[in-house]
């Protein structure tokens, strides 16, 4: 019986490749050393995977920013404004779409689907000249078979390539980028010449749109793109990989239906409906990719439960036509749970990472063969039994509590028009008041402070000294630049979520259980292995003690339940909502605390509520009203006089506009300037937002510093969509990922443009 991988990690079990993209981008080594360290983590995966058993190893899924991005490069789609005309697509261009360079804007960022992954969205238009500028899925082929192991190369299919990507601005709304399609397939055809000729003899595409709701005549694309691509096809096979959620039964007959395709990839872990799909119209002669290992979560596979759905599926295609798969790409899961030696041995044998994941695939494959590892077998059935028997998974107490929150929607009792007037009376904010999201640069120095002492190389006594002095770094700058509400910084904070989860019960945490977010970025989510409550106050001293150094607003910053739920790996033996309730009763306990400490303007941050929404239509409505009726619990309790901040980014915000305006904050601050500013079009289309809001002025993930003029432009246009009175002025998101040489100049343009604009207002009064 075989087995399959879809993707795997890529930066390496202890982040090799974030390291080594930072330090090329700093000038300290060269695109050689670059190569040489993705080269070495690329062997050490392919060796892995084939040592373990797997037959089907997937290439060409080791980016260096994200796969779309690399199909971007591959289809020579580079937006003019980067200066690059034909050759192939070389680290400068490449970065430059990716990060910005220093003349001109980064693409625009997103999340990948309901994920914390982000990808580059491709610009296109009907002026874009593609051409074949990047044979890195030929090369990366190449590579793999010099090491002895046969692979599958991973191509993102061009029709989910064209769907998600965005028009160039410039270009009329009513272009459909479909209609790229016969632009594109050439080179798509040029790539599989190429990989056939190097001796491949299967290759994935890549097509998770499939899981979406289509119309009719993007689903006719699908037809018509692998209609053209048959020929080339031909010697080959194809597999077509979906992921994320189920396939709808129109989508899924079209799917199925593909010419020149041998095999289709399922996700049978979200997608758990499209099994009956597959019971009832599977075609005969296909070969069905059964992705029965979670690719998302970090919890070991109930591998009885596995073998019996793979099981019923052989009944249905066949034994020799049944492969075991992962549901996605294990790029959403920590590397390797080998390298947690100090996690807590009862939690760290319910889990499994990338490389257990690897090593379960092939155990079903075996005992789908008939060569069960009963000790192996064994273990996982033990494992699974100690999690769910375990007392530190419930608290009785909590539960009581999250189930009386039913019958309440949670809002605060006055109108915000009302909560802002008692807010401006205490606050006496100027218009276009100016604030940051949180975060300041996180400096070698201070990261070497956090680092010792939870190494306990300093005492205590040292440590909030140090964080102090920070601190008072962060708000001295802050006035200096004029900045009206401020902020301390996060200097006690390595990962916003990481830091509220080390003070709740029920989490567990990780030393090296590190996902990749975008490019470099990776985060460590925490584990929800239990019910989640909050011992004791978690930042009321850190706000507090900033609050004593100004007279100014200093915001007291909280992540929000839902994004708490969102960017973590959540227990999956109960609803996420449930869990969702107890985050956000343990995050009430602390606004009312900071409330009862003299902060006065609480920002709780929910910069991952969008991301959470369900693929699929018809389940958004359930999801948006318990993520958004958690929120509303954090906060239903503090007087109209304090003001509630939320936050949000990278995310396409316009089709929930309603449901944000429904949170009830006092004020939003919100991405916008990385994405063309799309957010204002909700509000120029006629949507009324009576609330405070801050569309970010300019994007923090580029080391681009932006003029005081630009800036003022970007004002003026919300202005003309937006009251003066609710207009605040913001960066895109935290600065903690930035330089204070490209904090300082950003923020003082940023002051400068909000000070210009106002004194052009009170001329024309």
């Amino acid at each position: 019986m075989a087995s399959h991988i879809v993707g795997y990690p890529r930066m390496g079990p202890k982040r090799e490749l974030k390291f080594a993209l930072e330090s090329f981008w700093d000038g300290k080594t060269t695109a050689e050393d670059l190569k040489k360290v993705s080269a070495d983590l690329r062997s050490d995966i392919w060796k892995q995977m084939s040592a373990a058993g797997i037959k089907y190893i997937p290439s060409n899924t080791f980016a260096y920013y994200d796969q779309v991005l690399d199909t971007t490069a591959m289809l020579g789609a580079v937006p003019p404004r980067y200066g690059w005309n034909s050759g192939e697509i070389g680290f400068d261009v490449y970065f430059s779409m990716a990060r910005g360079n220093a003349s001109v804007p980064a693409m625009e960022m997103t999340k990948w689907f309901d994920t914390n992954y982000h990808y580059i969205v491709p610009e296109l238009g009907p002026e874009v000249k593609f051409s074949y500028a990047s044979h890195k899925a030929v090369n990366e082929y190449k590579e793999a078979k010099a090491l002895g192991v046969e692979t599958v190369p991973v191509l993102v299919g061009p029709v989910s390539y064209l769907l998600l990507s965005k028009l160039a601005k410039g270009v009329d709304k009513s272009f459909d980028l479909l209609s790229l399609l016969p632009k594109i397939l050439p080179i798509y055809k040029e790539v599989i010449e190429e990989l056939k000729g190097a001796g491949a003899t299967w290759i994935q595409f890549d097509e998770p749109l499939f899981v979406i709701d289509l119309e009719g005549h993007k689903l006719q694309a699908f037809s018509g793109a692998y209609d053209e691509l048959e020929s080339t096809l031909s010697g080959l096979n194809v597999l077509v990989e979906t992921y994320f959620a189920d396939v709808p039964a129109e989508a899924f007959k079209t799917l199925t239906s593909l010419k020149g395709v041998a095999a289709f990839g399922f996700d049978l872990i979200r997608g758990t409906k499209t099994i009956d799909l597959i019971k009832s119209s599977f075609p005969k002669d296909k070969y069905l990719f059964a992705g029965v290992v979670d690719g998302r979560n970090i919890w070991a596979n109930d591998l009885a439960a596995s073998l019996i759905t793979l099981q019923s599926l052989e009944g249905v295609v066949g034994k020799d036509k049944l492969v075991v798969s992962t549901s996605c790409s294990l790029l959403h899961t920590a590397v390797d749970l080998v390298n947690e030696t100090k996690l807590d041995a009862e939690i760290k044998s319910w889990l499994a990472f990338a490389a257990q994941k690897v090593v379960e695939v092939d155990a079903l494959a075996k005992a789908l063969a008939g060569q069960t590892n009963q000790s192996f077998f064994s273990a996982n059935a033990e494992a699974l039994s100690s999690r769910r028997s375990s007392p530190r998974v419930t608290n009785q107490s909590v539960q009581k509590a999250a189930a009386a929150l039913k019958g309440s929607d949670h809002r605060r009792a006055t109108e915000v028009s009302a909560r802002l007037d008692a807010q401006q009376k205490k606050l006496n904010l100027p218009i276009l008041p100016t604030t940051t999201i949180g975060s300041f640069p996180q400096t070698v120095e201070l990261r070497r402070v956090r680092r010792e002492y939870k190494a306990k190389k300093i005492s205590e006594e040292d440590y909030v000294k140090a964080i102090k002095e920070e601190i008072k770094k962060v708000v001295d700058l802050q006035e200096d630049l004029d900045i009206d509400v401020l902020v301390h910084g996060e200097p006690e904070r390595n990962d916003m979520v990481e830091y509220f989860g080390e003070q709740l019960s029920g989490f567990a945490f990780t030393a090296n259980g590190w996902v990749q977010s975008y490019g470099s970025r990776c985060v460590k989510p925490p584990i929800i292995y239990g019910d989640v409550s909050r011992p004791k106050p978690m930042t009321v001293f850190w706000s507090s003690t900033a609050q004593s150094m100004t007279k100014r607003p200093m915001k007291g910053m909280l992540t929000g339940p839902v994004t708490i739920l969102n960017w973590s790996f959540v227990r999956n033996d109960q609803p996420r909502h449930e869990t969702c309730y107890q985050i956000a009763l343990a995050i009430k306990d602390e606004v009312e605390d900071l409330e009862k400490g003299g902060i006065g303007v609480i920002q709780i941050d929910e910069a991952a509520l969008r991301e959470g929404l369900p693929l699929r239509k018809a389940e958004h409505s359930f999801y948006l009203d318990w993520a958004v009726h958690s929120f509303r619990i954090t906060n239903c309790g503090v007087q109209d006089s304090t003001q509630v901040h939320t936050h949000m980014c990278y995310s396409h915000f316009n089709d929930i506009i309603h449901s944000i305006i429904d949170m009830d904050a006092d004020v939003i601050t919100i991405e916008n300037s990385r994405s063309d500013e799309k957010l204002l079009s909700v509000f120029r289309e006629g949507v009324k937002y009576g609330a405070g809001i801050g569309p970010g002025v300019y994007d923090i993930h580029s080391p681009r510093i932006p003029s005081a003029d630009e800036i003022a432009d970007r004002i003026n246009k919300m202005l003309a969509v937006l009251e003066q009175n609710i207009l605040w002025v913001n960066p895109d998101c935290g600065l903690k990922t930035r330089k204070y040489t490209e904090v300082k100049p950003a923020l003082k343009n940023m002051v400068d443009a909000a000070k210009l604009i106002r004194s052009q207002l009170a001329s024309t009064k």
